[in-house]
């Protein structure tokens, strides 16, 4: 059994399906009414869970324009920190009706806190696991606070080398976190299919002794889907009700019919690996008869001997295996048998 954890009583670990999230992340645009539909979207989709952010601008960074502070190129240059996470944050208050509203339809919501005080507002409203971002995740104050709730913890790895990882790793397990999950990440927004290095996954799974899934932000489904075949018990994908919806994070979002493609097949990913079996499948059983097998092609009178010019390997399979071929040559038969007649071994002579 590899090692796993439990989110609301639903296992995860490799020996389970994969535990899909929906992050909603800013995508609900400053519209409350756009955060309740993208639940419902991802209910409706078979996502296992919907993830929010809990930050407010100040808690994540500094009202300030000096260069630090400022965002160069990419899908949000031009803004400073304050600007983007002012525009994109979810207002608190929202969290409580979201999280009932979740529980009322039965999706698992859970949330990325960003601060001490974060975690503390999830906690009221208990919670069941916690999401630690890949730029936090070298925060290992924020990281064991969030430990000390006992509650699951799973951690993106993106931007953290090796030693950075087992730092989070050990501050967790210090801290009294006992289920923990990383993700292999690439924090780039969108992210490159060719950077993702989806080996890491099983490199990671031995190294840190823990489950391990993948958060993506590709733009299509093909790396998550086959992270599964590494192991990937967790994939965590942004939704959105529209990638042209024009928020911070719409445009490298699922829409509804793509989540509801990757919940799909990443279950049927799952399930096609199965375990080692050699066996004859049930779908395979009707096909039997279809293979090769030895028929008698020239007609053969009672007591004559068998030669190459009697007998061909033919489809279907209801006569001898064609390996019996050397087996039956040189044998004499019973008694008169007509072409087009499949051979068996109640037919020859000893």
């Amino acid at each position: 059994m590899n090692p796993f954890i439990h989110i609301s009583g639903r296992p995860i670990g490799a020996d389970y399906e994969p535990y899909v999230i929906a992050e909603m992340s800013a995508n609900h645009n400053g519209d409350m009414s756009n955060a309740v539909k993208i639940i419902e979207m991802a209910k409706a989709s078979g996502a296992d869970a919907v993830k929010l952010q809990t930050y407010k601008p100040d808690t994540i960074t500094l009202d300030m324009t000096t260069p630090d502070f400022m965002i160069e190129g990419g899908l949000w240059g031009g803004q400073s920190l304050y600007q983007l996470y002012e525009s994109a944050y979810m207002p608190w208050e929202w969290h409580k009706p979201l999280f009932d509203y979740a529980r009322e339809v039965g999706i698992t919501i859970l949330s990325s806190p960003f601060d001490s005080t974060a975690v503390d507002l999830l906690e009221d409203l208990n919670a069941p696991a916690y999401k630690i971002a890949s730029f936090e995740a070298v925060d290992l104050p924020l990281i064991r606070y969030v430990a000390s709730t006992k509650k699951p913890m799973i951690i993106s790895t993106g931007m953290a080398d090796a030693q950075e990882i087992q730092e989070a790793v050990d501050a967790a397990r210090s801290a009294g976190c006992e289920q923990l999950v990383l993700l292999h990440c690439v924090s780039g927004y969108p992210a490159p299919s060719d950077d993702y290095n989806l080996h890491t996954i099983t490199d990671m799974q031995q190294r840190f002794a823990v489950p391990v899934g993948l958060s993506d932000h590709t733009l299509d489904n093909t790396t998550a889907i086959a992270s599964v075949a590494l192991g990937a018990c967790v994939i965590e994908k942004h939704v959105t009700l529209d990638r042209c919806g024009g928020g911070p994070d719409d445009s490298f979002s699922l829409e509804p019919a793509e989540l509801k493609a990757l919940c799909d097949s990443a279950k049927t990913a799952w399930r096609a690996l199965g375990q080692v079996n050699y066996a004859r499948k049930s779908s395979e059983q009707a096909n039997v008869k279809f293979r090769r097998s030895l028929y008698v092609v020239k007609p053969l009178q009672a007591g004559e001997m068998i030669t190459p010019e009697h007998i061909k390997s033919v489809r279907p399979g209801y006569g001898l295996a064609p390996k019996y071929w050397d087996d039956v040559l040189g044998k004499r038969v019973k008694f008169d048998i007509p072409s087009g007649i499949a051979l068996n071994w109640e037919m020859l002579l000893p």
